[in-house]
Parts: C-alpha cells; structure tokens; sequence
C-alpha cells in the first residue's frame, strides 16, 4: 500500500481537477537502484496506462504503477514538500525495504567495498564522514555518505574529485557513481 500526505493529495487532485477530465491518475515509475532510486511522476488519462501497469487507489487519488514495482513501492509514501528554494513532490520508500536489502555481494563490490574500507574511510574519517557502498548495478556504483559528510557543502567536490577519482583510478571497469545520500537528513546534516 502506497500513503499519500494530505499535502500531496491536495496536489495531485488540484491538478486533476484543472485538467477538467483529460487527466485521472498519477503515475509513479521508479528508476535506478533499488537502495538508491529516482522516481518519475506524472499525471495520466485512462488511455495511457500502459498494459505492464495497474491502477490502484490509495487515499483517495488513482495511482498507476509498474506491475513489477508493485512490491517495490509498497510502504512508500508521496509527500508534496515546500522548502526555501524548491517545492513539490517527494516519494520516500518505506524503510522497512531499505533496511533489509542484502550488502552487495560479488567480486565487483568486494573490490569497491575493500577500497572504501582501506583508502577512503580512513582519509575522511578526520572530519567525521563515511562513505558506504549501498548498491551495485552492472558497473555502476551507488555510494552513501554518513557522519560529517552527510549535508556537507563540500561533499560534492569530495565525491567527484577525490573518491570518484580513487575509485577509478583503481577499478577502471566502473562506469557510473551515484551519490545516494539524503543529504537533507540524518543525525549531523549540514544542510537542513
């Protein structure tokens, strides 16, 4: 079962309406890694579901969704968020999910993990951070950043100039590193 906040469905009914019919459901695809996705919203008529999808009702809005998302999604809830320079909506999976996804396995992740551990652990652990692997997809690395990382202003230039660099300098076979952190969150977040 999906949740929708009473903001966001406030949302999602106002832009319906506005529509004046043409439009009747929210659709919520999810894209990426599993421990670290993206989500694409959008409102739809009937005739755009698509025969992969269903519609299903939650708290009062029609909503269409992937079939094999269906687990996926479920415990996630869509929020509509104001805050000082942007606004709308946020989908966060339920946690339950989150949590008790496996570590990544393989020879891959082993190599990403142990370079981590050695290397870059001990060289940001002087200003508080960590950095995680949370998931891999082919050649693509998803990485979290906890401690004093998490919200840094900095955090960016770190990832992309000094473990990016690290990583690939290393495991030269890796295509793509995501930064899968919510920075806006946590116990000791820079940016709030």
């Amino acid at each position: 079962m999906i949740t929708i906040t009473d903001k966001a469905r406030e949302q999602v009914l106002s832009y319906l309406e506005q529509s004046e019919g043409e439009l009747e459901a929210l659709r919520v695809r999810m894209q990426g890694s599993p421990m670290a996705p993206t989500f694409e919203l959008s409102l739809v008529s009937a005739s755009e579901v698509e025969a992969s999808e269903t519609a299903v009702e939650a708290d009062g809005v029609v909503l269409v969704i992937d079939r094999d998302q269906a687990e996926r999604l479920d415990g996630a809830t869509i929020d509509f968020v104001e805050r000082v320079n942007e606004s709308g909506f946020e989908v966060r999976p339920a946690t339950a999910a989150a949590a008790s996804a496996s570590a990544p396995q393989g020879e891959f992740a082993d190599r990403v993990r142990t370079l981590l551990d050695e290397r870059v652990n001990p060289a940001i652990a002087a200003h508080g951070g960590a950095i995680t692997l949370m998931d891999v997809q082919g050649t693509e690395v998803y990485l979290e950043m906890s401690g004093g990382c998490q919200g840094c202003a900095m955090s960016r230039l770190t990832l992309r100039q000094g473990v990016e660099r690290m990583l690939r300098d290393e495991i030269p076979e890796i295509t793509a590193i995501h930064d899968a952190t919510d920075h806006s969150s946590g116990e000791n977040p820079y940016f709030t």
